[in-house]
């Protein structure tokens, strides 16, 4: 099986990951994940963590083809758009942002100016299609539950989870955002457990779990269906859901998931400039 190279950049404002992923024979490239900065208390972007990508992506002299999401992301916004007019590229996701965008598209009220018909992102990932990263084939895995729109990206031999699988010491994805369900994330992480053991997996989020002093991003199937907290070691559907429901009711709402949600759908841009020049978020009352 082909090896990818793997670079990762964390954005440590949301805990964040994203992935350069390269062909070392072509020098062809995806990103994985991208964030823009954003301060909620002034509503201001910056582009700074889009930039370091840019930058080892000249620095290297990839060629970038691909700029993938995993899914609509409720605690950090992509970078997709300016990484595409920065170095071009297609932005892809899994075709399951279709369910997620009619969810979060009557809680918003988007209006007739936005389709959720996936008609905003390039490609639109069915399950099991197939691509490739240079000369490395590649497949989309839909692994939905955290929210519907997931999917893993499986890159000759590195697989990219999203949120799905934390380390294995921090455990699984939360399924209590619209859309989401532990029955189903449960069946989707068993997907990414019936890969090859030595498969690499990249998950886009960490939290550093007690105990553990530095951040980490990278672990394998073996590992993951052996010592994942919430999940190894044979425990069973029914064990997953009682632990995964119990335990997202005690968890807060992300502090971006109204601002990060409403951009995230529109593959990264921001809802449509009104007639004083400025685009603005929209707070829902008692929504969420």
């Amino acid at each position: 099986m082909q090896r990818p190279n793997v670079a990762t950049f964390f954005h440590e404002a949301t805990n964040t990951a994203t992935f350069v992923v390269s062909d070392p024979a072509t020098r062809r490239a995806a990103i994985i994940d991208s964030a823009l900065d954003f301060d909620a208390a002034s509503g201001r972007t910056e582009t700074t963590h889009a930039d370091e990508v840019i930058a080892f992506v000249g620095a290297e002299k990839l060629s970038v083809d691909l700029i993938l999401e995993t899914h609509i992301h409720a605690d950090h916004l992509t970078a997709a758009p300016y990484l595409k007019e920065q170095l071009g590229g297609e932005i892809g996701i899994g075709s399951g942002v279709v369910i997620a965008q009619k969810i979060f598209a009557e809680i918003f009220n988007a209006g007739s100016d936005f389709q959720p018909d996936g008609s905003q992102f390039d490609l639109l990932f069915e399950d099991g299609a197939d691509f490739a990263v240079g000369d490395i084939p590649a497949r989309v895995i839909h692994t939905p539950g955290h929210t519907p729109a997931c999917v893993t990206y499986v890159i000759g031999d590195a697989a990219f989870v999203g949120d799905t699988l934390f380390m294995p010491d921090f455990g699984t994805a939360r399924c209590d955002f619209p859309g989401g369900e532990a029955k189903t994330l449960y069946l989707s992480i068993y997907k990414i457990l019936a890969l090859p053991d030595e498969t690499r997996l990249f998950t886009g989020h960490d939290y550093k779990a007690p105990g553990r002093d530095e951040f980490a991003f990278e672990s394998c199937v073996a590992e993951q269906r052996e010592k994942n907290k919430h999940i190894g070691g044979g425990v069973s559907k029914d064990e997953f859901v009682e632990m995964r429901e119990t335990r997202d009711a005690e968890l807060n709402v992300p502090k971006l998931l109204l601002p990060a949600v409403q951009v995230n759908m529109r593959a990264g841009h921001f809802p449509p400039v009104e007639d004083n020049g400025a685009s603005y978020l929209k707070i829902p009352l008692n929504k969420i």
